[in-house]
């Protein structure tokens, strides 16, 4: 039986392009892909995404359902469970 905690998902480590590695918490990346939506005009989201009425909304689906937002060309953010604890 798998042990539960190899499915928690409490920490992430986020890729930025020229941006050292940050480590947040699931609540502090849900804040960072929120505001990061909301800087961005609806058009330019992926149609999935489009579906969604608010930032909250759509940074939960990324992270339920994703690693990776593509913000411009060249920009993108990148994120991935981590364990801290062993």
């Amino acid at each position: 039986m798998p042990d539960s905690l190899m499915y928690q998902q409490d920490h992430f480590v986020v890729l930025e392009p020229n941006q050292s590695e940050q480590f947040l918490t699931q609540s502090e990346l849900l804040e960072k892909l929120k505001i990061t939506l909301q800087q961005l005009i609806i058009e330019d989201l992926p149609p999935d995404l489009q579906n969604f009425n608010t930032a909250e909304a759509q940074a939960q689906y990324l992270l339920d359902t994703s690693c990776k937002l593509d913000i411009a060309p060249g920009q993108y953010l990148q994120w991935y469970a981590v364990r801290l604890e062993k």
